[in-house]
């Protein structure tokens, strides 16, 4: 059990059912009345974020959530499949899993497996990854007075901005926590 007044950032408990994540905290003593916990919480299942206050000596039960290292091995209709590297089990997972950063990977990468008690409920792909661009429009020589961006398409099928000296075939380096170009790899 955690009781609110142990609030931190990255905490997570259950409420309700819910498996919910402190993304923010503050503890408020006003001069009158009873001091309380003002939080931000995000539900890891469905990704709402909630702003609720708790009295201090709420208490919740305290949610553990696995973390598991597994290879991208193929993907059918709408299951990808992950490798374990130590027991080489697959383990699918629904495509609505996945989120938007999945774009990024490609076969063979590593990845991180979020589940609560079985469930598979997110994906944590690797925070920066190696691509090639496969398609994008040649820049023109002299555009260069401002930091311009043009599409290019990646060779997972991401359509990322990247700057106009990129051409097809070059191997660039993205965050996939924002989506966007970093450097030539």
């Amino acid at each position: 059990m955690i009781t609110a007044g142990e609030f931190r950032n990255g905490v997570t408990f259950e409420e309700d059912g819910k498996v919910l994540q402190v993304v923010e905290f503050q503890h408020v003593k006003p001069g009158k009345g009873a001091a309380f916990v003002r939080t931000k919480t995000k539900n890891v299942m469905t990704g709402a974020v909630t702003e609720t206050s708790y009295n201090p000596t709420a208490k919740f039960p305290q949610a553990t959530i696995e973390r598991r290292e597994m290879a991208y091995s193929y993907n059918e209709d709408d299951l990808y499949y992950f490798m374990d590297n130590e027991t080489f089990e697959l383990e699918p997972v629904n495509a609505s899993d996945l989120g938007d950063n999945f774009k990024f990977v490609k076969e063979n990468e590593v990845c991180k497996i979020l589940s609560y008690k079985g469930k598979v409920f997110g994906i944590e792909p690797p925070t920066f990854v190696t691509l090639e661009v496969t398609a994008t429009e040649p820049g023109v020589r002299g555009n260069t007075a401002t930091n311009t961006l043009k599409p290019a398409t990646l060779e997972t099928g991401a359509e990322i901005r990247v700057p106009l000296f990129i051409n097809e075939g070059d191997m660039i380096r993205i965050d996939t926590r924002t989506g966007e170009y970093l450097e030539r790899a």
